[in-house]
C-alpha cells in the first residue's frame, strides 16, 4: 500500500514571501499605469487621425460605411490592447465580446484617463527627484539649485517641503490606485457584455448544460448496465454453475471444494456490486463527508498521492459529489493510462467556490473530448461549474474544476 500524504488547513505565509507579494503587485500595476499612459498617446492620435480622415466622407458620402468600418476596425485593435494590458496588469477579466462600435466608444473615452495615469506618474517623478536632490544636499552640504537664494539645505528648508511633499505623495498613490479602478468602470462599460447579452448567454449555457446532463446520464445508464452485465452477471452465472455441481457431485470432498469456490465466487460478485454501487453513488459520503472519503480513494490508489485539503466547513451534498467523481474519474485515467509516478489533489475554497485540483506528472495527451473527462465536463457543466483539463504532451496533465458554494 502506497503512502497517502494529506495535509489540512492553509499553509503559513512567511513576512518575506508577502512583501515579495506587495512589491510585485505594486510594480505590475505602475506597469500597467505606464503602458495605459502610452496607450492612450496612441490613442488620442488615433482619433485626430480618424477625425481628418472623414473629411473626405463630406465630399463623398457614399464612403461613409466604408471608411467608418475601418476607423472601427481600427479602434477594435487598440481595444484588444487595452484589454490585454487590463488582464495582464491588473486582473479585470470578464471582458468581451463586444462590436466594433463599442470599441471605437471605449478608445474614444479611454484616452483622458490615461493621460491622467501619465500626469500622476510625472508628478510622482519630480517628487522623488526634488526630494533626493534635498536630502542628498543636506547631507553632503552641497548647494541645491531649485534655492536661488541662500542655496545651502537646512533641517527648516526640509521641514518647510515635508507637509507639501507628503501630500503630493499621499495624491500620487490615490491617483495610481484611483486610475485603474476608473480603467475598469470604463472598460467593463463598453466592453462587457449587456444584461441583455448576459441573459441570452445564460440561456444558452443551460440549454447546453441540459442536453450534456440528459447525455451523462445516458452514458452512466449504459456504463452501470456493461458493469453489471460483464462483471456481476458472469460471477452469478459462475456462482450458480458451482453450486449445481456440487448438488450433482457424490464425492463428499468434491462438493466441499465447489462449496467452497461458490463462496469465493459470491464474495467476487459482492465485490464487484459494491463497486458497481460506489461508482453510482458512494453512500459513505453522506455519513464521512468528502475529506475521509477522498482520503480512502486516495489510500486506495495504486499511485502514490498526496492530498492538500483547505475547505473551511462542509460543502453542499451536490457540490461533493461532483468534486468526488470529478477526483474519482481523474485518479483513475491517471492510474490506467498516464503512466505518472504520483498525483497530487488539491481542494480549496475561495470567494465562495470550491477548486479542486487533480495533477500527475505522466505522459500526458489527454482528451478532453474523451468519454470519461466530457462526462466530467457535463457534470460540473450542470453544477454551473467550470471545468478545464491541461494536459500537453509530455505532461504535466491538470484536471481543474469550480464549483459555486453558496
Amino acid at each position: 500500500m502506497w503512502k497517502t500524504t494529506v495535509r489540512f488547513g492553509p499553509v503559513p505565509i512567511s513576512l518575506a514571501h508577502m512583501r515579495n507579494r506587495v512589491v510585485v503587485r505594486t510594480g505590475t500595476a505602475l506597469t500597467g499605469v505606464v503602458l495605459g499612459a502610452l496607450l492612450a498617446g496612441v490613442e488620442l492620435g488615433f482619433l485626430l487621425v480618424s477625425g481628418l480622415g472623414l473629411i473626405p466622407v463630406v465630399a463623398v458620402p457614399r464612403s461613409r460605411p466604408h471608411v467608418v468600418g475601418f476607423v472601427h476596425r481600427c479602434a477594435r485593435q487598440l481595444a484588444v490592447l487595452e484589454q490585454r494590458r487590463l488582464s495582464r496588469f491588473h486582473q479585470i477579466r470578464d471582458l468581451g465580446p463586444y462590436s466594433d462600435r463599442a470599441a471605437f466608444q471605449y478608445v474614444a473615452r479611454r484616452w483622458p484617463i490615461g493621460l491622467l495615469g501619465g500626469f500622476v506618474l510625472l508628478l510622482l517623478l519630480l517628487g522623488v527627484v526634488v526630494a533626493i536632490s534635498m536630502i542628498t544636499a543636506w547631507l553632503f552640504g552641497g548647494h541645491w539649485s531649485f534655492i536661488e537664494e541662500q542655496g545651502e539645505v537646512s533641517i527648516a528648508s526640509l521641514m518647510a517641503v515635508a507637509l507639501p511633499g507628503l501630500l503630493l505623495l499621499y495624491l500620487n498613490v490615490m491617483g495610481i490606485i484611483g486610475v485603474p479602478v476608473l480603467d475598469a468602470r470604463l472598460a467593463q462599460r463598453y466592453l462587457a457584455p449587456s444584461t441583455e447579452e448576459l441573459l441570452a448567454r445564460r440561456v444558452s449555457e443551460l440549454t447546453l448544460s441540459r442536453a450534456e446532463v440528459v447525455e451523462v446520464v445516458n452514458d452512466e445508464r449504459r456504463r452501470i448496465e456493461r458493469d453489471l452485465h460483464d462483471g456481476v452477471q458472469q460471477r452469478l452465472v459462475a456462482l450458480g454453475l458451482l453450486l449445481s455441481r456440487a448438488r450433482r457431485t457424490e464425492d463428499p470432498a468434491r462438493a466441499a471444494e465447489l462449496v467452497r469456490q461458490a463462496h469465493e465466487a459470491s464474495e467476487q460478485a459482492l465485490d464487484d456490486l459494491r463497486e458497481v454501487a460506489w461508482r453510482v453513488y458512494p453512500t459513505v459520503l453522506d455519513q464521512l463527508g468528502l475529506r475521509d472519503v477522498i482520503a480512502v480513494l486516495a489510500e486506495r490508489s495504486s499511485i502514490p498521492v498526496s492530498l492538500y485539503y483547505d475547505l473551511p466547513d462542509r460543502p453542499p451534498v451536490t457540490v461533493e459529489t461532483v468534486a468526488y467523481f470529478v477526483i474519482s474519474e481523474a485518479v483513475t485515467n491517471a492510474a490506467k493510462h498516464s503512466g505518472a509516478d504520483k498525483i497530487a489533489i488539491s481542494m480549496t475554497q475561495t470567494a465562495g467556490r470550491v477548486t479542486v485540483l487533480v495533477t500527475d506528472d505522466g505522459r500526458g495527451g489527454a482528451d478532453p473530448a474523451g468519454r470519461g473527462l466530457s462526462g466530467l465536463a457535463g457534470r460540473v457543466a450542470a453544477g454551473d461549474g467550470q471545468f478545464t483539463v491541461d494536459s500537453p504532451v509530455g505532461g504535466p496533465t491538470i484536471v481543474k474544476a469550480e464549483l459555486p458554494c453558496g
